[in-house]
């Protein structure tokens, strides 16, 4: 390096005494613009006091280089990091979308499904592929894995729970939750879904237990028996069976409690089929407060409804129905409505591993989704935000069948062949199975054969696939699933959650800005607690000081918390997963030759 190119700094330059004086005239040349002169000899006082003068410039210099860059960065990375945005200061409604376990390759399959299906362009995509804007993390407080009642309550309470937790903390107080704060501030409310009302979700927003298998209790607090009292105004959805008696047909409840009957006695107006909600007019005619039970259990998957649409309501139908009613309700009033709307059965067919079936559960949401945009586009200034609680089914679109190496293939064609879900055919499989005392085995291959040709389109079954299921009828849901899976080359890891981070939708940029980028779950619903302008503390105090009064004695005479039983002794609340020796080599055998 020529010495005109020597770092200002530079701490190996040459050690002799004419180098010194050179580089040190040449430094007073760059810094000064003066020409300089050349002196051999020892250094003059005058020579010494200049190079440490220099030396202090340099480093001088040098920090404010350093200060300013660092300002430079901060102000690079406050540009692009999301600021508020302008909240809207009047009326306001908010509607809060929950994919349930539907992850980003759920949005990949659905799409190419849809272009095959209906010969559209590759760039004719989604309307949820339009609006995407950011992305979540999905972890709970008590696993890097959540399931729903954590994921719901995070976005209820804005905070971390464990799993199986309904808008409970780990300490198991009670968090209020934004439903209850937006009605405590004036706001109409809503939930509408296509599981059981008393689904972890859709409980996270109304109820506060233990653990999220109190079914039971989660419907007589979502109908106004806890402290807060009645919550919801309108709730359309499934999971009939939780509100009526175990003495009448129909009910899956542990108790004699009519909790329609107690629904009614609170206000609340009552339909339970689709000639009950075909009167509501898509929401002209509902009179609020409103409970609409369509299914014993759960709504059926859309493949399977859509042939069904004379008894159960779609997402879609549900979702405009409750929009209209809540606006109409709001019309005269200062405040908007908060509206929680899942596409709740997305995560039952990753569960299942079904490709067919949650094809047509996205495309069902996403349909509702553009609905609620529409009533968006015209009324009281509002915004929707869509995320997913987590992925289900750890789905990827593709499928290695062999150790020969994998093909880059897979084939929507396959789900277009499907008319029916797995589960459909599984419950047809058991029902004949069920209603025959004795059943030939070549008749029961021919109906097997028959299910996959008018179900799947599969024609080619292998003998060890129908084996399969004429050996395993009562789990044959997954066998289906299977079947279907590897024809159209479709990959899963589980039949649970994964941890895959999920995306986060929005009509606006402009008021969900908070959440453009990628966000812990937990500020989803903060987002919605800013945008509403709530204040969930109070309702929080509400709850742990009214509590005590709403507590009951069991047969034994031990008291029983209003949230229920407290989960087993061992479950994880407040720590993550520890690997637990699953695939650890069994070494006794080992150790005791030695």
């Amino acid at each position: 390096m020529a010495p005109s190119e020597q770092p200002l700094l530079a701490a190996d330059r040459p050690s002799s005494q004419h180098s010194d004086d050179r580089d040190i005239a040449e430094e007073d040349a760059l810094l000064t613009g003066e020409r300089t002169e050349r002196r051999n000899g020892p250094k003059s006082r005058w020579a010494v006091w200049r190079e440490v003068g220099l030396f202090a410039w340099a480093l001088l210099a040098t920090a404010v280089v350093i200060i300013l860059a660092v300002v430079y960065q901060h102000e690079q990375a406050s540009h692009h990091r999301p600021s508020a945005g302008p909240k809207p200061s009047g009326k306001r409604n908010m509607i809060f979308m929950v994919s349930d376990g539907m992850g980003p390759t759920s949005l990949s399959m659905t799409r190419s499904f849809r272009q095959y299906e209906s010969g559209l362009p590759i760039d004719d995509i989604l309307m949820l592929d339009q609006h995407l804007i950011g992305s979540s993390r999905t972890r709970s407080s008590s696993s890097l894995v959540t399931d729903s009642a954590a994921g719901a309550t995070a976005f209820s309470c804005g905070l971390k729970s464990y799993n199986g937790a309904i808008s409970i903390l780990p300490d198991h107080s009670p968090c209020g939750t934004v439903l209850e704060a937006a009605k405590r501030a004036g706001y109409m409310t809503g939930l509408v879904v296509t599981t059981r009302l008393t689904d972890a979700t859709p409980a996270c927003f109304a109820a506060h237990v233990n653990m999220r298998g109190e079914e039971d209790r989660i419907a007589e607090q979502e109908v106004g028996y806890y402290p807060l009292g009645r919550m919801v105004d309108l709730m359309l959805g499934g999971g009939r069976c939780h509100f009526l008696p175990n003495t009448t047909d129909g009910s899956c409840r542990k108790d004699g409690k009519d909790v329609v009957e107690m629904a009614k006695e609170n206000g609340f107006n009552y339909v339970s089929d689709r000639t009950g909600f075909d009167g509501l007019n898509l929401g002209s005619s509902v009179k609020l407060p409103l409970l609409g039970l369509f299914a014993d259990t759960d709504i059926p998957y859309e493949i399977d409804r859509r042939t069904q649409d004379d008894i159960y309501p779609s997402l879609d139908e549900m979702a405009r129905t409750a929009l209209k009613a809540l606006s109409d309700a709001t019309r005269d009033s200062e405040k908007g409505f908060f509206l929680m709307i899942e596409g709740s059965r997305i995560d039952h067919a990753g569960h299942g591993n079904d490709p067919a079936a949650q094809v047509h559960e996205v495309l069902a949401y996403d349909k509702a989704f553009t609905s609620v945009l529409e009533f968006l586009e015209d009324g009281v200034e509002g915004v929707v935000v869509s995320t997913s609680d987590h992925e289900t089914g750890g789905l990827a679109t593709a499928r290695q069948l062999h150790e020969t190496y994998p093909e880059y293939l897979w084939y929507p064609g396959v789900l277009a062949n499907a008319s029916h879900s797995s589960e459909y055919l599984a419950k047809d499989l058991r029902s004949y199975v069920a209603s025959k005392d004795v059943i030939a085995r070549g008749d029961l291959k021919s109906h097997i054969l028959g299910l996959l040709k008018d179900g799947f389109g599969v024609h080619d079954a292998s003998d060890s696939e129908v084996e399969s299921l004429i050996a395993h009828p009562t789990s044959s849901d997954y066998i289906f699933a299977d079947i279907i899976s590897r024809r159209a080359q479709i990959g899963w890891t589980t039949h649970g959650h994964s941890a895959v981070d999920v995306n986060i939708y929005a009509s606006s940029h402009e008021h969900a800005r908070p959440l453009v980028g990628n966000h812990e779950n937990t500020e989803v619903g903060e987002f919605i607690r800013d945008y509403l302008g709530l204040d969930l503390e109070p309702i929080t105090k509400e709850l742990q000081d009214k509590g005590v009064l709403y507590n009951t004695l069991d047969t034994a005479g031990e008291n029983v918390s209003w949230t229920g039983k407290l989960p087993a002794e061992g479950v994880l609340l407040d720590e993550c997963d520890h690997y637990h020796g699953d695939f650890k080599r069994d070494l006794s055998a080992h150790e005791h030759k030695h």
